[in-house]
């Protein structure tokens, strides 16, 4: 039943088999990589850059619109449509290229929305964290 698990089970269980080397592990490298060089910008830039990763994860919304907006337009264009699909094996290619399309874009959508949000999160803490020290700072 591990096939109807999410990728955050798959990559536990896959991290739980060789417990010695996590952190040379390819699916945290990428995030390491991605930390280390925001750590190198400066905040207010770093700022910047998650106000812009924001507008990124919203606007990655796109793509549902447009996968929904397709079924509207073949309503509109229905007679044409039915014509040209009516005869021989039109409507199978058809309909294979259509789900073939909307998968592709769904998981595009979802992907591009899932990076948006794990760069965000390593922002804003990165960002939290000089804030800690800076307080740490004032205080001392």
């Amino acid at each position: 039943m591990n096939f109807f698990r999410g990728d955050a089970h798959k990559i536990y269980l896959r991290l739980k088999k060789n417990p010695n080397n996590i952190r040379e592990s390819k699916y945290l490298k990428d995030f390491e990589e991605v930390r280390e060089f925001y750590k190198t910008i400066e905040s207010d830039v770093l700022k910047l850059i998650f106000y812009r990763l924001i507008k990124e994860k919203n606007g990655s919304g796109m793509i549902p619109i447009y996968v929904s907006s397709i079924p509207f337009l073949f309503l509109i264009l229905s007679q044409n449509l039915q014509k040209i699909l009516s005869s021989g094996r039109n409507w199978l290619i058809f309909i294979l290229i259509y789900l073939l399309g909307i998968t592709f874009c769904l998981f595009l959508h979802f992907r591009e929305k899932a990076w948006a949000a794990s760069h965000i999160e390593i922002i804003q803490d990165i960002l939290k964290e000089r804030n800690e020290q800076v307080v740490e700072k004032i205080i001392d």
